[in-house]
């Protein structure tokens, strides 16, 4: 019997256009050969020992890396949010994970990774761009990325206005200083508000599309009531990244998302790609479409990360 993953080797890539989409979307990531993955996936493993976390992606498959903040040049008061919450979710590791950037670059270089992005806070963004342009130069960042905008800089639609001209500025700053400057959005934001206004969008529009770039996470924009390809396919070229897992079954925020009380809810629901109910075929060949560069797999904290992202791996970039 011959397999899909048979007819697909034995048929090459020229052949994609024979192929179903789901092997046309295989055969894609494999040819570009840079399937990434967000640290934050597995940050407890590289807390205990970063070499083995790095093999271990390595091993798996995966070619690109985001990093995630803080870094000994963020800003103090990320620094010592971040000690606080590191004692709650019982590891500590961040950035550099105790090393120097020298010895995690040669580290990375050993092992053939790469790492063109990493999430950092907006107090850096906004007054260390500088030491952040210094350090991705050296690592090969090419975006600079905030995960999320403060809970005090969210409250009304003003926020959003005035978070967009904040982007703006940012973004400017990030080009001076040799990065592009990126919003990764979580599912807060995007149901409307007042008057039917989407918050979301007033980031997106209210935004220069060349100094503000986007980073979709499917699963956190789902929960947010909306549909990823709706959203790739209305701000063409706005998305440069999308952070991929998948959801075992559809559900939206009972309210606004922009709460704890309603994030944690919808961990279960996370599932490795492949696993769940998200039309990542068509997710991922509208963002191809429209202009996204890199797609990081994002498993937040998952136990058993050797399981679950080799699952995500094997789905996305088989070793043909």
């Amino acid at each position: 019997m011959t397999t899909r993953r048979d007819f697909i080797k034995t048929a090459g890539l020229a052949t994609a256009a024979a192929l179903t989409p789901m092997d046309q979307v295989l055969a894609m990531l494999k040819k570009e050969n840079k399937l990434g993955i967000q640290l934050f996936s597995l940050p407890k493993l590289l807390s205990e020992d970063f070499l083995d976390g790095i093999k271990l992606l390595q091993s798996l498959g995966y070619k690109e890396l985001e990093l995630y903040g803080p870094f000994p040049f963020s800003a103090e008061s990320n620094l010592k949010s971040w000690a606080e919450a590191g004692k709650m979710l019982g590891f500590s590791g961040s950035g550099y994970f105790g090393r120097t950037a020298k010895e995690v670059k040669k580290i990375l270089d050993d092992h053939g990774l790469s790492t063109p992005g990493t999430h950092t806070d907006l107090d850096t963004l906004e007054n260390h761009i500088d030491k952040l342009g210094e350090a991705a130069a050296f690592m090969g960042h090419q975006y600079v990325t905030l995960p999320a905008i403060p809970d005090d800089r969210r409250k009304t639609l003003d926020d959003y206005k005035r978070m967009a001209e904040t982007f703006n500025k940012i973004g400017a700053s990030a080009q001076k200083n040799g990065v592009k400057f990126g919003y990764h959005n979580h599912g807060y934001g995007i149901k409307p508000w007042e008057n039917d206004i989407v918050p979301l969008e007033i980031l997106l529009e209210g935004t220069d599309p060349d100094l503000v770039f986007f980073e979709m996470d499917i699963f956190w924009t789902t929960c947010g009531g909306a549909d990823p390809i709706e959203y790739l396919t209305k701000y063409p070229n706005r998305y440069k990244m999308l952070h991929l897992k998948d959801m075992t079954e559809k559900k939206e925020f009972a309210g606004d998302g922009g709460s704890l009380n309603e994030w944690m809810p919808m961990f279960p629901l996370m599932a490795s790609a492949g696993d769940g109910v998200l039309d990542l075929v068509g997710i991922v060949n509208k963002a191809k479409e429209v202009g996204v560069e890199h797609f990081f797999v994002e498993q937040d904290m998952v136990a058993n990360p050797e399981v679950a992202l080799d699952r995500s791996a094997k789905y996305l970039y088989p070793k043909l």
